[in-house]
C-alpha cells in the first residue's frame, strides 16, 4: 500500500494519517476499517488494515482541498476489482469526521450532495439555491448538524402533551444531539439496548426476554423508527455548535447508512 501521497494530502488539511497492521485474526469481516482516535497531539485519522491484506489495498485521494479542510478518499482492493469504496474526511466546527460516501462520485462537492438525504435534495432544487449557498450548515432550506439536517416545517401542529423536551436522537451508537423539543409522529415500536443500539421488533423483544431471562436487565427503552421527527428550539452537541430551531423542523439523517462500506467506519458522530 502507497500511503505517502495520501499523508502529504491529509497534512494539507492539517490533519495527521496513521496506517495500522492487524493480525486478520482481529478482524471480523472487514479487511480495514477507518476510525478517528486521539492520542496527546490529538485528534488523527488511523486506517487499521489487516496484515496479510495489505498489500492489496489501495488508498488514493480523488480530491482535497486544503482550505475547506475536505478530502475524498477511495480505498480499493486488487483481490476485488468491484471495491471502491469512497470516504468523505474533513474537520466539521470542532472535530474531525469520516464519511462513508454511498455513490461513486470523484469530487468533494459531489461527495457532499450524495450526503444529503433526498427531501433536502428536492428542496434545495427547487429553491434556486446557489452552489456555494448549498455547501453552507444554515441556508433558507436546512440547517444542519454534523449528519443530522433540519427542514423547515412551519405549517406543523403539535400538541403540547406529544412533545418530549430535551430528547436525544443519535444514529446507532454515536454521541447523541439533545433536542429541547422533540415530536414524533407514526412509525413502528423498537426496543433499544446497548447490545441492540438499532432496536429489534416487540415481537423479537418478547421472544429474546422469554428464552433468556437475564437479557430483560438490559436496560431495555421503547423507541420509535421509522417515524416522521420534528425539531424545535436548541440542538446541542459536544462536537458541534448550538442551532436554534425558532419553529418546527423536520429532522432527517444524512445518507451515509446506504452506503454498503458504512461498517468500515468504525468512529461515530
Amino acid at each position: 500500500m502507497k500511503t505517502e501521497y495520501a499523508g502529504r494530502q491529509f497534512a494539507a488539511m492539517g490533519a495527521r494519517l496513521q496506517i495500522a497492521e492487524l493480525p486478520v485474526s482481529r478482524w471480523q469481516s472487514s479487511s480495514y476499517s477507518i476510525d478517528i482516535q486521539r492520542d496527546r497531539r490529538g485528534e488523527f485519522f488511523q486506517l487499521r488494515v489487516a496484515r496479510e491484506l495489505f498489500a492489496s489495498l489501495d488508498l488514493t485521494v480523488l480530491q482535497s482541498n486544503g482550505r475547506d479542510r475536505h478530502l475524498l478518499m477511495l480505498v480499493r482492493n486488487d483481490r476485488d476489482p468491484d471495491q471502491r469504496d469512497r470516504y468523505l474526511c474533513g474537520h466539521d466546527e470542532r472535530a474531525w469526521f469520516v464519511a462513508a460516501v454511498p455513490k461513486r462520485v470523484s469530487t468533494i462537492y459531489d461527495a457532499k450532495e450524495a450526503l444529503k438525504p433526498p427531501l433536502v435534495l428536492y428542496a434545495q432544487n427547487h429553491s434556486g439555491l446557489s452552489r456555494e449557498d448549498r455547501n453552507l450548515r444554515r441556508n433558507s432550506v436546512f440547517h444542519r448538524q454534523g449528519e443530522w439536517f433540519f427542514v423547515p416545517a412551519r405549517e406543523l401542529m403539535a400538541r403540547t402533551k406529544d412533545i418530549l423536551p430535551n430528547e436525544p436522537i443519535r444514529r446507532a451508537s454515536g454521541k447523541a444531539h439533545v433536542v429541547q423539543e422533540l415530536y414524533r409522529t407514526g412509525g413502528r415500536v423498537v426496543y433499544v439496548s446497548s447490545m441492540h443500539p438499532n432496536g429489534i421488533t416487540e415481537a423479537q423483544y418478547r421472544k429474546l426476554i422469554q428464552n433468556r431471562s437475564d437479557k430483560a436487565g438490559l436496560n431495555w427503552k421503547a423507541m420509535r423508527a421509522d417515524a416522521q421527527v420534528y425539531a424545535r428550539g436548541t440542538v446541542r452537541h459536544p462536537d458541534h455548535q448550538t442551532i436554534t430551531l425558532p419553529f418546527w423542523h423536520r429532522v432527517l439523517m444524512n445518507t451515509e447508512h446506504e452506503s454498503p462500506w458504512m461498517p468500515r467506519v468504525a468512529f461515530l458522530d
